[in-house]
């Protein structure tokens, strides 16, 4: 390992980070054995699944809590709070049957401290707290417009939940396996109100120990906790969790190179090319120490193009021959390979990633690079348009090298780039605001179904998600049916034939689909997660 750690060092070109990472390697050892040690570069802000509006929360409650349904590894629904479900033929109905011996956390509002089982009553009451706009939750958004008004949530026994829908949702089960639909004890909550962030009570295998806010937070295993293995024995297997908030991804780089953490999330970009090869892979001379696990993510990155012929300021992105100009004018292999370290895949369908049922290269043919056929479009559109086209790409930072990369080639087959860097809380606004002509997006999905992406470019959707207010009436048409259909096979062409749509007209330019990239200590056994990059602790041990 030593020789490792001098190699990275021999790297560095910053000495005070050098400094830190010997301040980093002193001390902890009197921590158990088998806890997993974390960090994450953004701090947490709640530990109240009605807040879990981004990953990093998300991490946390899906161990604190349970859902009614889960998904594994290959993104299968699984039953968890719920043992079997029904949907009534008109497909406006969901009934539940609660699972029994599912016991809350300890905690001291219930008699004794001791944790009372969860029933149909929790669920209702968990639901409709998040439409409640008393509790302002972020969430509110994945039930409005779905549920019905009177009474969406109920349950008439112990064992028993209702959810019943204004109309037919056929993605409504992947929402309410979202992190919002955690289950929480209703006098907990009301015990604690807004306090609730940082006491939370859940059904989930960690319970919280303590937490320094924006330091550290550790959790022990819940001792009652109700899932077994395959071979009976109880879960979870760590005996806690530790998850620190060192907001440099340097640091952190180096903190993981010490050993002093079991995982890591991504790389920071200073040291990619160090650890890995062009083709993606953990160079040798790291392989005894730690692994890379990679694997599709639910994130797809596009430029997006706004349609709205009253908004636009830009008339030449417009012209769908432009739009598809753009589409054929830069080589998204060479982008991927060179830029990101071969970590996703080329854009080559369209806006459903591959990690969701409906993807397929075959059926949905996208864009590759032919820069003659991009030429030959500009030139047909110059003479529509009566001049040059010139367009202004907005981007963050932290997307410029890519954007670069991308205005150097479409500037070889004749369209003027003009790059603009932003700050992404202005860029989403002006986004939002319909202000932004040509700008970079990501779109992670909130749930695994193919409308999570579709949904961007109907157009009764405002911006977000529809920030390039496309508008099209066959595209509106399959969108509407699709959400009728129960039949999963006829959904999913419907799905493709709206993704066909997107290709041909044009309205953004996918550039890749992501990937997961996780690098764990190889003492770590048991380590898994899914395309929605949500770690699972249950099975974790560390030896």
């Amino acid at each position: 390992m030593c020789e490792k750690l001098n190699y990275i060092r021999n790297c560095l070109k910053y000495s005070f980070l050098i400094c830190l990472f010997f301040l980093f390697s002193c001390g902890g050892g009197n921590v158990s054995k088998n806890i997993f040690k974390i960090n994450q570069v953004a701090g947490v802000e709640s530990l109240d699944p009605a807040f879990a509006k981004n990953l990093n929360i998300m991490w946390h409650t899906n161990n604190i809590y349970n859902r009614l349904i889960e998904y594994d590894d290959a993104m299968n629904p699984i039953p968890s709070l719920a043992s079997s479900w029904k949907v009534s033929s008109d497909g406006k109905e969901y009934t539940f049957i609660i699972r029994k011996g599912v016991y809350f956390q300890d905690n001291e509002v219930f008699p004794n401290g001791k944790g009372r089982e969860m029933t149909a009553y929790d669920v209702a009451y968990s639901f409709g707290r998040i439409i409640d706009a008393e509790t302002a939750s972020p969430g509110a958004w994945i039930f409005n417009g779905n549920v019905s008004e009177s009474e969406p949530f109920s349950a008439p026994d112990d064992s028993t939940f209702i959810m019943r829908l204004n109309k037919p949702f056929n993605p409504i089960m992947g929402v309410i396996s979202m992190q919002y639909c955690g289950i929480v004890p209703k006098e907990v909550v009301q015990k604690w109100g807004k306090d609730f962030r940082s006491h939370p009570c859940g059904t989930g295998p960690y319970q919280l120990k303590h937490w320094e806010e924006a330091v550290t937070i550790t959790y022990v295993k819940n001792q009652n906790y109700w899932e077994k293995d395959s071979l009976g024995r109880p879960l979870p297997y760590l005996d806690g969790v530790k998850a620190t908030f060192i907001d440099s991804k340097a640091t952190e780089f180096l903190m993981f190179m010490q050993g002093d953490l079991d995982f890591m999330n991504g790389i920071d970009a200073t040291f990619k090319d160090q650890v890995l090869s062009k083709k993606g892979e953990l160079k040798k001379e790291f392989r005894d120490e730690i692994s890379l696990q990679k694997h599709a993510y639910m994130n797809v990155e596009y430029l997006g193009m706004l349609q709205d012929p009253k908004m636009s300021s830009n008339k030449a992105l417009l012209n769908k021959k432009v739009r598809q100009a753009i589409n054929y004018g830069f080589d998204r292999k060479k982008l991927v390979m060179y830029l990101r370290n071969s970590i996703g895949t080329p854009a080559n369908a369209g806006m459903i990633p591959t990690s969701v049922a409906g993807f397929d290269s075959n059926l949905v043919k996208g864009y590759s690079y032919q820069p003659e056929k991009a030429r030959a479009l500009v030139e047909q559109a110059e003479k529509e348009l009566g001049e040059k086209i010139k367009v202004k790409l907005q981007t963050p930072d932290n997307y410029m090298d890519r954007c670069s990369f991308i205005a150097s080639q479409l500037q070889e087959i004749g369209i003027q780039v003009q790059l603009e860097v932003m700050q992404p809380n202005l860029l989403r606004e002006q986004m939002s605001n319909s202000k932004a002509d040509f700008f970079w997006a990501t779109w992670i999905g909130d749930y695994p179904d193919a409308e999570s992406y579709l949904s961007l470019f109907y157009s009764k959707n405002t911006a977000p998600p529809n920030y390039t207010r496309f508008k099209n009436a066959a595209y509106d048409k399959l969108y509407e049916e699709s959400m009728l259909e129960h039949n999963e096979e006829k959904r999913i062409a419907q799905y493709q034939a709206m993704d066909r749509l997107i290709v041909e007209e044009a309205p953004c330019v996918p550039l890749f689909y992501d990937e997961v990239m996780h690098f764990v200590q190889n003492r770590v056994k048991g380590f898994h997660t899914n395309s929605l990059n949500l770690m699972d602790w249950k099975e974790l041990t560390v030896e």
